[in-house]
């Protein structure tokens, strides 16, 4: 059975100065190794004349967790950013925290907290949301019962992920598979038992 898990829903940034350093913090979401290299060199490009670009990652596939302090020293920003995610239980999430340096010594202490703020003002702006898993549906329908349908579908957290329009509607659903059976029950009745939904795939989605 798969598990639902945490992760971001899309790119998202945010900074705050402390002491004179701004730090900006980004969260964006990765599925590998290459993806969070790809996003973590991009805003080293982008932040090319920072002080430092810390960075942490965690992918569901292989349990890979990584980080780098980047020149701040040993355990004060990569360690602290990794320990956001671990926290927040948040796996496929790839964060960086771009540090201009203000000519004030934050300490050790400061460093720690300040990182892992950043990366917390990062994952919100991303937008945390639950992964779980959903059960993909096939369902044709005549014209008289598709706008019904339309009205069941919210009941469960269902959405639309494909339709096509010809002599009859056929629509393609992902629903939380907790709700597969109920969904699939409550379009059975609604149609006097002339429509039913099959599953054909499963997937990991919003829930």
């Amino acid at each position: 059975m798969l598990s639902p898990y945490k992760t971001v829903h899309g790119a998202g940034s945010d900074s705050f100065i402390e002491k004179r350093s701004k730090f900006i913090g980004y969260a964006k979401p990765v599925k590998t190794a290459e993806e969070a290299t790809d996003f973590i060199e991009e805003i080293r490009k982008k932040h090319w004349d920072a002080k430092h670009n810390v960075f942490a990652y965690i992918l569901r596939d292989g349990g890979v967790k990584r980080y780098s302090d980047d020149g701040e020293p040993q355990g004060t920003a990569g360690v602290p950013v990794l320990d956001v995610l671990e926290k927040e239980q948040l796996y496929d999430v790839a964060v960086v925290v771009t540090r201009y340096f203000g000519g004030v010594l934050l300490g050790t202490g400061g460093l720690v907290r300040a990182y892992s703020h950043a990366a917390k003002l990062a994952a919100t702006a991303g937008g945390i949301v639950t992964m779980g898993p959903c059960s993909i549906l096939n369902v044709e329908t005549d014209y008289a019962f598709y706008q019904r349908l339309l009205t069941i579908l919210p009941e469960f957290g269902a959405t639309v992920q494909n339709s096509d329009f010809s002599d009859r509607v056929t629509l393609t659903l992902s629903v939380a598979s907790e709700k597969e059976a109920l969904i699939c029950d409550k379009i059975f009745d609604s149609s006097d038992g002339r429509v039913k939904a099959q599953k054909i795939g499963e997937n990991f989605a919003e829930i």
